[in-house]
């Protein structure tokens, strides 16, 4: 199953940046062997910022089918497992892709949170756009190594 990160801004080089890479070159690796990956992003830059335009120019890169995974700070904060687990059942399920959309500063219309098969929320706070996408992808490269039965998670 691919595994799609599309979010809006464009994060170039820097701290983040790296995270960003080197974890989604490690999910991609270690997915291969649990039928997970690649997992690519998506950065998407609307031409305006409002959060109609930044909803539909997100959600116009999302494949049809695809499991979609809002991120949101009103969503659940699901445990590493949990979301391994998440994961698992798209997959097994058939879904051929999972798409995990990040918004723009104002987030999405209401809508979107209502289309979701998940909304994800890394608690209740707000974090930086940078670190929620490098946070992402390490949360589904952990996933990824956890249904791998790699020892990188410890409970």
């Amino acid at each position: 199953m691919k595994l799609t990160v599309v979010a809006a801004g464009r994060i170039r080089s820097g701290p983040e940046r790296d995270m960003i890479d080197d974890y989604a070159a490690r999910a991609t690796a270690a997915g291969r062997g649990v039928a997970l990956g690649p997992l690519e992003e998506i950065q998407v830059e609307p031409k305006k910022t409002d959060k109609t335009s930044v909803t539909a120019a997100i959600f116009a890169r999302v494949s049809e089918g695809a499991a979609l995974v809002v991120l949101d700070e009103r969503g659940t904060a699901l445990t590493s497992p949990d979301f391994a687990a998440a994961l698992a059942a798209w997959r097994d399920g058939g879904r051929r892709e999972t798409a995990f959309v990040i918004g723009g500063a104002d987030g999405f219309e209401a809508d979107a949170r209502r289309r979701a098969d998940l909304v994800l929320a890394f608690g209740p706070q707000t974090w930086p756009h940078k670190l929620a996408r490098a946070m992402l992808c390490e949360q589904i490269y952990r996933a990824v190594s956890i249904l791998a039965g790699s020892p990188y998670h410890r409970d």
